[in-house]
């Protein structure tokens, strides 16, 4: 199937402009968890600490739209990049592209760390029967740490698909 300019260009917008919502979604979500979630959590007991991050995880494992935005963020930056290289437009597809490798440099990040720290936290039994909360000192130190990277990457990511918005709406009016 071929695509008319115009059609094209309708693509190419709708493609940029979900890869900045969903990356913007999900670099808002990173920061609330380092503002406010773990925050508050470092402020409580152990025990609460553990129910509740296996609360949180369960919620977001069971979600199918958290799921949906977490994956589709990188398939339509990805997507995306690809299309205005394809229409010539070098710049934006960098941009693009740049921000994609930041957002699969979350994905790693958060299937190779903090994914098996949440199953580490979800495996230590009935949270009311705990006596050695060992584990909760380390998860907090590598978890919170890697979410901050992974808000920090989502902002470059965010911030790289603004500059690509830009460049795109510059070259897609002078046409």
């Amino acid at each position: 199937m071929t695509l008319n300019p115009a059609g094209a260009t309708r693509v190419s917008t709708a493609l940029l402009a979900l890869s900045t919502v969903l990356v913007g979604l999900m670099a808002g979500l990173f920061l609330a968890f380092d503002v406010s979630v773990m925050p508050g959590l470092a402020d409580g007991d152990n025990r609460t600490y553990v129910s509740a991050m296996r609360s949180f995880n369960a919620a977001i494992d069971g979600s199918g739209l958290f799921v949906t935005v977490f994956l589709l963020a990188l398939v339509a930056a990805v997507a995306s990049a690809i299309v205005e290289f394809r229409a010539g437009r070098r710049g934006t597809a960098l941009w693009v592209a740049s921000a994609a490798v930041a957002y699969l440099v979350v994905l790693v990040i958060t299937f190779a760390v903090n994914i098996p720290l949440n199953n580490d936290l979800a495996a230590g039994g009935d949270v009311a029967k705990l006596t050695d909360f060992s584990i909760v000192d380390e998860f907090k130190g590598t978890w919170v740490t890697t979410n901050i990277i992974r808000t920090l990457l989502c902002t470059a990511a965010l911030t790289a698909l603004t500059r690509a918005l830009i460049l795109y709406g510059r070259a897609t009016t002078t046409r």
